[in-house]
Parts: C-alpha cells; structure tokens; sequence
C-alpha cells in the first residue's frame, strides 16, 4: 500500500436531526426524554483509494456528501463504521480562517496556524516573508485579522497552507473567493504543486477549472459513489445535473 495517500474503507457518516425541541421550562421538565430524533445518512458504506501524486475532484450537487468526505479524510469529524487512513502529512483548506484568532494580526497568525501544521518557529521563520508575498496583503499582515474581508482571509489561509510541505491538499471551494487574479495564482500553484508531485482532493462546483487541474472525478450521489474515473465523469454528471 505504499502507493496509496487516502485510504476510505466502508465508511458511513450520520447525523442526529431532532425535532419538537421543548421551548419552555415546564415542556424540558415533561419532556426532556421524549425529544423525537430522525437519523440523516450522508455517506453510506463508501469505499475508495486515492493513489500519492493523484489529483482528484469530488463533485455531486449540495448535499451529496462531498465535503463531508473531506472532512472525514482531515479527521475534524470521524465516520459512525468503516475507517480513513491517510499516508503523509496533510493539510487542508476547508473553512476560511479556520485556527485564526481574530484579535491578532495576519503575522502572528501566520505563526499560529503554521505551527499547527507541525512547522517549528525556525521554519516559519525561514518561509515567513513568501508566506505574507504570496498573499499580496502587503501592509495589512501587521492589522488584525478581524479587519480582514474574506477574500484576505482567504488569501492568508492559502498562503500558508501551501508552505508547510504537506504531501496531501484537501479543499473545499476555496478557489471561489477572492478576485480572479488571486484565483488564477492559487490554480496556478495548484498546478505547480500537482507536478511535483503532490497529492490533491479538492471539491468544487467550479467543473471547468478543476477539470483543468484533476486527472481523476468521483461523483458522489446521495452518500454513496455514482461514478468514479478519468475526466469523462465530468461529461456524465453535466449531462445529468445540468
């Protein structure tokens, strides 16, 4: 298996949705037992194996279980049967600003975030100065995160995310914040990273551009996969969803 980064082997995801919520302290007193729960299944009994140096979209239409796949793949949450292994470092883009604090500024975020990527201070050291060129937010690394759009969030997530030598990229629409020109350099290191190598799950609505970037699609369809293939997917699931 040395081949394989990702590992998905049998995996369900369900949450609990209840309903009839008590909204009145008398009602949790004589109800607080009785709350009625209904079981959603978002992925059922999927298996699949990404090989290392692969690029791979994940596309269904909202609610079919993608971006849950891709956080299971992270471990932010875990699979209720069936288990994930990942082979190599990974990181992942999949909220904005995720690990951010917002009262410090964009520098000592970069500090924070990468050493949650496992960086030691030396090494950010050492990456810090393409870190804040690559996010092009210029004077602004030394202001707060707070006073930050989401487009610059998103730009100091990227940036950062793609210096800490991971061998597996997760993401999840990413690439659809920001303005073109920043899109466009993202995708282009994207590339950059694909052919060195690098293996890559992304998840998107955005067909044409990651249609450009992934040599693999699996369409998941009501929690379990559809299809799973060579670029020619993408021509299935257009003619299905539109």
């Amino acid at each position: 298996m040395d081949e394989l980064a990702i590992e998905v082997k049998n995996v369900t995801k369900n949450f609990k949705l209840y309903y009839d919520k008590p909204s009145t302290l008398k009602e949790r007193l004589v109800f607080w037992n009785k709350k009625k729960a209904d079981v959603h299944v978002v992925l059922e009994n999927v298996s699949l194996n990404i090989k290392k140096g692969e690029s791979v979209a994940l596309i269904g239409v909202n609610g079919s279980g993608k971006s849950t796949l891709l956080k299971l793949m992270t471990k932010i949450i875990y699979p209720n049967a069936g288990k994930i292994v990942t082979h190599g470092k990974l990181t992942s883009l999949l909220e904005l600003g995720a690990g951010f604090h917002p009262d410090f500024t964009g520098r000592e975020n970069i500090y924070f975030n990468a050493a949650i990527f496992g960086l030691t201070k030396a090494e950010i050291d050492k990456r810090l100065e393409e870190i804040i060129a690559f996010s092009e937010l210029g004077e602004f690394i030394d202001s707060p995160v707070r006073t930050y759009s989401s487009g610059m969030y998103m730009r100091l997530a990227f940036s950062v995310a793609i210096n800490v030598d991971a061998e597996i990229l997760l993401i999840d629409e990413i690439l659809a914040v920001g303005d073109q020109h920043f899109q466009d350099k993202c995708f282009q290191k994207l590339k950059d990273l694909k052919e060195s190598g690098k293996t890559i799950v992304i998840v998107s609505h955005s067909l044409d551009a990651v249609r450009k970037l992934c040599n693999r699609a699996i369409w998941i369809h009501e929690g379990k996969i559809k299809m799973d293939g060579d670029t020619s997917v993408f021509d299935e699931y257009i003619k299905v969803c539109g």
